[in-house]
């Protein structure tokens, strides 16, 4: 656990994951040998805010209950919104920088990362646009995408591919999701509890000061899908519903759910935009 006596360069140097977080407060790289405590004071930020997010953010476990009456809600609203402008205006634009290079050494004609990019726009929309429009704290943010991107790019990529160029892609990918993943943590642990605290239109003014100011399973990538659950893959990407399906290949529904669950867990992707771009990889359908 960090605490106010840490070392904040040794803590980065540990956890480089945490630099765009100290971003947000206003904290950049280049802090010598100063404890969290130091640049708290040096920058008048709030100690026992700062340790909860970045412990929050470290710890999966960790439970801030007993810091969350040192701090207002005004913080953590004011956090949200720095970190919305980051993964708006950095972290989302740097994943695209990275496949961006990619895709040129590999020839801008090429078919094969052409779909993987319009992929990736299609993530990038939906993000961009829920973040912009977020002023709710009940959903977790679109990220089935970045899911499918890094699978596909994982088990179905074609290896002539440069290998060094797909592993930032990859870890670019990889970053973001574990961002958000932390900041869901945070809005069920830190966010909601201080709204709690709030009566009505403190919770408005919160939602406006944000929008304003601006299931894991292990997976065997050698296992073939079966003709059944190829014939069921096609009429997926083709946009037929469960009982559509069930009815099209005269089985039950609960056949066609569980054969939908063991697509999901051999291709490791659960879109459909990442669905049809397994099918077309694997020429299943043509484009």
């Amino acid at each position: 656990m960090l605490n106010p006596h840490s070392v904040m360069a040794d803590v980065l140097a540990e956890h480089n994951e945490l630099i765009p977080v100290l971003n947000r407060f206003g904290l950049r790289i280049g802090v010598s040998d100063k404890t969290v405590g130091d640049l708290c004071e040096e920058f008048q930020l709030n100690p026992d805010f700062i340790l909860t997010v970045l412990n929050v953010y470290l710890d999966e476990s960790y439970s801030p209950d007993a810091s969350l009456p040192l701090f207002d809600a005004e913080s953590i609203a004011d956090y949200f919104r720095h970190t919305v402008e980051n993964y708006i205006h950095d972290l989302v634009p740097n994943i695209e920088v990275h496949l961006n290079a990619l895709i040129a050494t590999s020839g801008a004609d090429n078919k094969e990362l052409g779909m993987l990019r319009m992929l990736f726009l299609k993530f990038k929309e939906r993000m961009t646009d829920h973040l912009q429009k977020h002023t709710e704290y009940t959903d977790d943010f679109p990220d089935d995408l970045l899911h499918d991107l890094k699978s596909i790019l994982i088990k179905h990529l074609s290896v002539e591919h440069n290998q060094n160029l797909s592993y930032a892609v990859i870890y670019s990918l990889h970053s973001f999701e574990k961002d958000l993943a932390a900041h869901n943590r945070l809005r069920d642990r830190v966010l909601r509890p201080k709204l709690s605290e709030l009566d009505l239109s403190g919770i408005k003014q919160l939602q406006d000061t944000i929008s304003n100011e601006h299931d894991s399973q292990k997976e065997d990538p050698d296992r073939q899908l079966t003709n059944r659950e190829t014939e069921i893959l096609k009429l997926i990407v083709r946009g037929y519903l469960n009982k559509e399906i069930a009815d099209e290949l005269n089985i039950s529904h609960n056949t066609v759910l569980t054969h939908r669950k063991n697509i999901i867990a051999k291709t490791g992707i659960k879109t459909v935009s990442g669905l049809t771009f397994y099918c077309i990889r694997n020429g299943l359908i043509s484009m």
